[in-house]
């Protein structure tokens, strides 16, 4: 049994949004499938870890859950900045009840055991922030951690933090993300949102204050989801 991660599918089977669009994202959907189909079983667990849709809404999302639930494993989705068919965690529950789409599970003020770990974590959000609308957002986002890491801790399994927006970026530290993380002796810290090379080069990976951090974004990870953990 392993847990796999991977973040930014930016799955567009109903949507106008195209990624192949883009360098490097050429056939993704298909290398993604196979990628997956390769190395997960049935008994794993993937974290997705946001911009899972570019769907705008729940029923227009639904070819692209469809795909996700077509793939072996246990999936645990997290909301990111592009996900506008997220509304709240209850509705997106019930619209994967539903629909049948048993497979995959929502990581929303919450946490999940898996073996020996529990998962948490929130979206988090831009730093620093831009705007007033954009603190406040920001607030609540770490506010949203707190909680997840606090359930984690709870119970008494080795916790695993997972962000959409990296905590450090550049000369820029989310000190609260940060302290969040140093107060409750986490040890991995895995995050999305980053794309493209000038962008690759800003974002921190590696150890920090002895905390791990890793990239999950699709394109970073050639569309397969990277094994973080084997029990």
């Amino acid at each position: 049994m392993s847990i796999f991660a991977i973040s930014d599918l930016h799955l567009s089977f109903k949507s106008d949004k195209p990624m192949d669009i883009f360098d490097g994202w050429e056939d993704y959907v298909d290398r993604l499938r196979k990628n997956w189909k390769k190395n997960i079983k049935n008994e794993d667990t993937v974290v997705i870890a946001g911009d899972i849709s570019w769907a705008i809404s729940l029923r227009e999302s639904f070819d692209d859950f469809c795909f996700l639930q077509s793939l072996p494993g246990k999936k645990i989705i997290m909301r990111g900045n592009h996900d506008y068919w997220w509304s709240t965690k209850r509705k997106v529950e019930m619209f994967l009840k539903e629909n049948e789409l048993s497979s995959i599970f929502v990581l929303h003020n919450s946490a999940i055991s898996i073996g020996d770990y529990c998962i948490c974590g929130a979206r988090s959000w831009m730093y620093p922030a831009k705007s007033p609308e954009d603190e406040k957002i920001l607030k609540r986002e770490i506010g949203r951690l707190r909680i997840s890491v606090d359930l984690a801790i709870k119970t008494n399994l080795t916790p695993i933090v997972f962000l959409h927006y990296p905590p450090i970026c550049g000369f820029d530290v989310n000190k609260e993300i940060i302290n969040i993380l140093l107060e409750n002796k986490i040890k991995e810290c895995y995050f999305g949102h980053v794309h493209g090379k000038s962008a690759l080069g800003r974002v921190f990976l590696g150890k920090y204050k002895g905390i791990y951090f890793k990239l999950l974004s699709a394109d970073s990870l050639g569309f397969n989801p990277v094994e973080i953990k084997c029990f």
